[in-house]
């Protein structure tokens, strides 16, 4: 994540509000997503129950409708024979009769598909309906017979309603005479019923989309709390940044004043004297020439040998300041001529181990891993108490790492046992942050380790023919 947010360059503000809004965003869509399928598929159970029981209640109706026209005709019907046309024409006259509500009546069929019976369709009645379909191809005529030679059921179909000439979904019940081989049914249309149900459906997907836009609403102003409460942070930490930055400003002057007030001691202590050394030689070595003294060469020597020395301090000091090797050779070259210049000055055994950078460190990763070699190797030869050293420094997949050990008396803790940090590892700590890297301390009374790693952005893609190998060194 913190590479990620590296690379894209955010500002803290924008990390905050990323943070925040992106989980809320997605969590508020999978919430509404849920709650629109979970309310859909509940609600679509509702209205299927309403739908099944009210065309439950309509087929008992037309359940108890049939039974009262059956009361009407059993008599005639029980009396009769199969073949008494008289009673057959009583039977059709009572039923066509008997109309109810506005599209309600009575239908026969003969088992062979001829209408018997059919008073608000007249043009029906004589004909012949077998193979008779609806809009759908659900088959009528031949279905209702069917029905009643097994005994009396149910059947739906799209059917003309009387009243209005409109296409509507008819439900009919109808039972078989057996004797007289005809077909006695009655039906009713569940048009209402299918608008109760499509109300029911249209409520509830307005419910979900009330529902949608509360829950838009309250995460826009979720949103809004958020983008406030990043402002108030920003300006915040702004204010903190200011006077971080005020503070870092400081350290660098002070940083400033301490590089010169060591050069200058340097300078006094070390060239100063050997030049006036070699002033004092010279000096020395005029009076003797002029004096014809044979000592004089002697002197001589002397002063080369002191101007000798001060050209070796003033070489130590440039390349303290910024070592030439650093921008020729590289990292790897850089760290193992520090590392034995400081074995050769403090006597301390040093290990040092690398892999061959081929130079593929960019400017400022290298100059910040030297500084920071540097500056712990000060620490050590100041403080650290040390016998042993070791240096390792060595790219990988994910960039570069420098790792410094020693077995001194470690860092002093404070009282919540973290090691305290003074300007020396507080700059280091800068230098690696300012390349997005992040450096590790791991102190105790056997020792310190110091380890700092930058990112693979700071690596320059490799050269051709630039083969790495392991190298050690030990001074």
């Amino acid at each position: 994540m913190r590479s990620f947010f590296s690379q894209m360059r955010l500002s803290y503000g924008q990390k905050l509000f990323l943070l925040a809004t992106v989980p809320l965003i997605l969590a508020v869509a999978a919430i509404s997503v849920l709650v629109a399928s979970q309310s859909r598929q509940l609600a679509e159970r509702e209205i299927r129950a309403l739908e099944n029981q009210l065309i439950e209640a309509k087929k008992a109706e037309l359940k108890n409708y049939l039974s009262i026209a059956r009361t009407a005709f059993v008599n005639i019907y029980g009396r009769a024979s199969p073949d008494d046309e008289a009673a057959k024409l009583e039977v059709t006259q009572l039923l066509s009769s008997m109309l109810y509500g506005q599209d309600g009546y009575f239908f026969v069929f003969d088992y062979d598909g001829n209408n018997l019976v059919s008073p608000r369709q007249t043009y029906l009645i004589g004909k012949n309906w077998r193979g008779l379909t609806d809009l759908n191809e659900t088959p009528i005529t031949d279905t209702l017979i069917d029905v009643a030679k097994s005994g009396g059921g149910y059947h739906s179909f799209d059917w003309t309603k009387p009243s209005t000439r409109e296409t509507a979904r008819m439900v009919t019940y109808s039972i078989g005479l057996q004797d007289w081989r005809w077909v006695v049914g009655t039906g009713i249309f569940i048009d209402d019923v299918l608008d109760t149900v499509a109300m029911a459906r249209a409520e509830v997907e307005a419910r979900v989309q009330r529902t949608s836009l509360y829950i838009l609403g309250i995460t826009v102003t979720a949103l809004l709390l958020v983008f406030l409460s990043g402002m108030v942070i920003t300006v915040r930490e702004r204010r903190l940044a200011d006077a971080k930055l005020k503070a870092l400003t400081q350290r660098v002057f002070d940083a400033q004043e301490e590089e010169r007030g060591r050069v200058a001691r340097e300078l006094h202590d070390g060239i100063s004297q050997l030049l006036v050394g070699v002033r004092y030689a010279l000096d020395t070595a005029r009076r003797r020439f002029q004096n014809e003294d044979d000592r004089a060469p002697e002197m001589l020597d002397k002063g080369i040998d002191h101007l000798s020395g001060a050209i070796q301090e003033v070489r130590r000091i440039s390349r303290d300041l910024r070592p030439g090797v650093l921008d020729d050779l590289g990292l790897g070259p850089a760290i193992k001529a520090l590392a034995d210049d400081f074995a050769a000055r403090t006597g301390i055994i040093t290990d040092f181990q690398t892999v061959v950078f081929r130079n593929r460190l960019d400017q400022n990763a290298k100059i910040a891993l030297y500084r920071i070699a540097q500056e712990a190797l000060t620490n050590i030869e100041r403080h650290a108490n040390a016998t042993e050293v070791s240096i390792d420094v060595r790219g990988h997949k994910r960039g570069a790492t420098l790792r410094i050990s020693d077995n001194g008396q470690g860092i002093p803790m404070d009282q919540s046992g973290t090691a305290r940090s003074g300007l020396g590892l507080r700059n280091m700590q800068e230098r690696v942050e300012q390349l997005d890297g992040h450096m590790r301390i791991i102190s105790s009374r056997s020792g310190t380790v110091i380890v700092a790693e930058v990112p693979l952005t700071h690596m320059l893609p490799p050269q051709e023919g630039s083969p790495e190998k392991p190298r050690k060194a030990s001074a």
